[in-house]
């Protein structure tokens, strides 16, 4: 499957989601038994915790919607070292080959630093049963944030188009693998991206070419690997 497209003005302008007023799942009971996690912190390392699930809602503290990165998104304790806008990776523990990458989008008033709180669709693909409640994860942070269009940001812009083209299945991790300045008037980037889907998984490549000091999409494409 092949898409091509020139878009005209800001990036984001083609982002297809919004927000929705959804009411925020209860809270469930603190579980603090991982200990040493604080060094773990300092040094941006994975660490061991436990993630819950919400639908979300209409505002939130970092002024990010819950829809962002096609609702791949995640709150974070208000003494959590993760920031809004970082990206995090959660690694469903009871199943290592599910992981999906979220955006920090809110903060959830006393949770520890090793809890999160996920978007029920992020929550879902990795593989749980909403039933569950809490799920035993580990938390990888991968990207700082960054105002900028750039670290990470052209995969989310990436990440909304080809869930688009794949509206069945989550886009639930992107990594980069190339950046080319093409002349000094523009810049290309490369993406890979996984798809996941209760049945099945795939992986697309996708690139896009923008003005590099403006930041005005000139094209783009995915391709299935």
């Amino acid at each position: 499957m092949y898409f091509y497209y020139y878009p005209t003005g800001n990036p984001y302008a083609f982002y297809p989601y919004h927000t929705e007023p959804y009411e925020k799942h209860p809270y469930y009971m603190e579980d603090r038994s991982y200990s040493g996690f604080s060094n773990d912190f300092d040094r941006q390392q994975a660490v061991r915790g436990q993630a819950t699930w919400t639908e979300g809602g209409p505002v939130t503290k970092c002024g990010i919607p819950w829809s962002h990165n096609n609702y791949m998104t995640a709150s974070v304790g208000e003494n959590s070292p993760y920031q809004c806008g970082q990206s995090l990776r959660i690694k469903n523990l009871t199943s290592p080959d599910k992981e999906v990458t979220v955006t920090v989008v809110d903060q959830t008033r006393g949770y520890p630093p090793n809890k999160i709180n996920l978007h029920r669709n992020a929550f879902e693909a990795l593989g749980a049963n909403l039933e569950v409640g809490v799920l035993n994860v580990e938390i990888t942070p991968i990207q700082q944030p960054d105002s900028g269009m750039g670290n990470g940001r052209w995969g989310e812009y990436l990440s909304a188009i080809t869930q688009t083209a794949y509206p069945s299945y989550y886009v639930t991790n992107f990594q980069a693998v190339g950046k080319t300045h093409m002349n000094p008037q523009q810049t290309k980037e490369t993406y890979d991206l996984l798809l996941q889907s209760p049945h099945q998984s795939r992986q697309v490549r996708g690139n896009v070419i923008y003005q590099t000091n403006t930041n005005q999409v000139i094209s783009f494409d995915i391709q299935e690997m």
